[in-house]
């Protein structure tokens, strides 16, 4: 099981425009027959920092999310507000 999660910062005035766009990719990656959990939301306590959490059940799985249309269509939209952080955990790992 992999574990991600993201750190994306946004202006403030532009977080309304990308609800459409979150709530799509939202919808289609929990379809996905490998994600177990994905939330994308934007922190209540600090407006404008949108974080992301996932859950995939393995490689594959986050791989093929990657590839979706859906994510390379979010990507589009997000890509150009930087990333503050993005970690990645292998829970199949043990130390």
């Amino acid at each position: 099981m992999l574990i991600l999660s993201v750190c994306l910062r946004v202006p403030t005035d532009q977080v309304a425009a990308l609800k459409p766009h979150i709530a799509r990719v939202i919808a289609a990656s929990r379809a996905e027959p490998g994600c177990i959990v994905y939330t994308l939301a934007e922190d209540m306590a600090e407006p404008g920092l949108i974080r992301a959490f996932e859950i995939y059940k393995d490689d594959a799985a986050l791989k093929a999310h990657g590839e979706s249309e859906h994510f390379k269509a979010w990507r589009a939209v997000s890509g150009h507000y930087p990333r503050e952080g993005r970690t990645l955990y292998d829970a199949t790992q043990r130390p």
